[in-house]
């Protein structure tokens, strides 16, 4: 919950700023001077600057809320023979996917679990659970490890945060656009905007915005398969699927990854039915099979 809260405060303070810089720009309008008619290349403008702006400053600031919202300690020298093992097995796979060393992190939860983050490929923090580090396998965790690596390695929170980017646009121009319709059409205001179009945009946007996460969602969970991947090309097919059936059998055990750092984990709690498809991680049998299918 800290993250979420950490996400939203951010974004409401670069909407707040960006709206200024905006409006001394001349684009702070998404009306036409005749205060009627929408002018769609300003609304589009305006979306597109804030849509791009929290997802960017998120993925900016993701390393710091990562370690604020799930307690990660960064081993920044070994106290022990199994940090020491953790460091050197992240700089061998970090050499091997020709990326730099990550910051390396421990976080104290008790499942079995695993995280990436990072605004670029050689500025990354891969952090697992102390959960993880006393159940597991050391062929398992650093399966797990390389699948991490594999994330950073592929880019994958930049593309998901400039994918969040255009989904926000197009949520956020869209929204407008029929609040702007029930403002004009069916409640029949007809200069500036009214409270009608405050409050059908702020609904619309909700919507929009829940039925847009999926796009991120599916892409999300496509990345996973090209991570397990990663894993079993950096460490070794057979640890990697180890590792995933060790998870699935860890599902007693309470997910505690914030949900806003779940995309970038080794394993989420599986949902159903609708809520499959908000889901960030596809059903861990179907990524065994991928695996053994290989």
């Amino acid at each position: 919950m800290m993250r979420i809260g950490l996400f939203f405060l951010t974004n409401l303070a670069v909407i707040l700023l960006l709206s200024i810089g905006l409006s001394f720009f001349g684009v702070g309008s998404s009306l036409q001077a005749n205060g009627i008619d929408l002018d769609l290349g300003n609304l589009l403008i305006i979306c597109t600057v804030f849509g791009f702006a929290g997802s960017i400053i998120s993925l900016l600031l993701s390393k710091f809320m990562a370690k604020s919202g799930t307690g990660t300690e960064i081993i920044t020298q070994a106290r022990n023979a199994d940090e020491q093992w953790l460091l050197d097995t992240v700089k061998e796979l970090a050499d091997k996917a020709q990326i730099g060393m990550p910051e390396v992190g421990i976080f104290p939860a008790q499942q079995a679990n695993a995280f990436a983050t990072g605004w670029n490929k050689n500025s990354a923090l891969v952090a697992v659970s102390l959960g993880l580090l006393q159940r597991f396998r050391k062929e398992e965790i650093k399966a797990v490890l390389a699948h991490e690596i594999g994330h950073v390695a592929n880019g994958d929170m930049v593309t998901l945060a400039l994918i969040q980017g255009v989904v926000n646009t197009f949520v956020m121009f869209f929204a407008r656009i029929i609040g702007h319709f029930v403002d004009r059409v069916i409640l029949k205001n007809e200069q500036g905007h009214g409270i009608g179009y405050l409050i059908t945009t702020i609904v619309a946007q909700i919507v929009l915005g829940v039925l847009a996460s999926t796009i991120v969602c599916w892409f999300s969970r496509r990345r996973e398969f090209k991570a397990d991947e990663a894993g079993a090309s950096l460490a070794s097919p057979h640890a990697m699927i180890g590792a995933l059936q060790r998870l699935k059998a860890e599902y007693n055990v309470p997910d505690q990854m914030p949900e806003t750092l779940t995309a970038f984990g080794i394993s989420s709690h599986m949902k159903d039915g609708l809520m499959a498809l908000m889901a960030s991680h596809p059903p861990l049998d179907d990524r065994i099979a991928a695996l053994q299918s290989r």
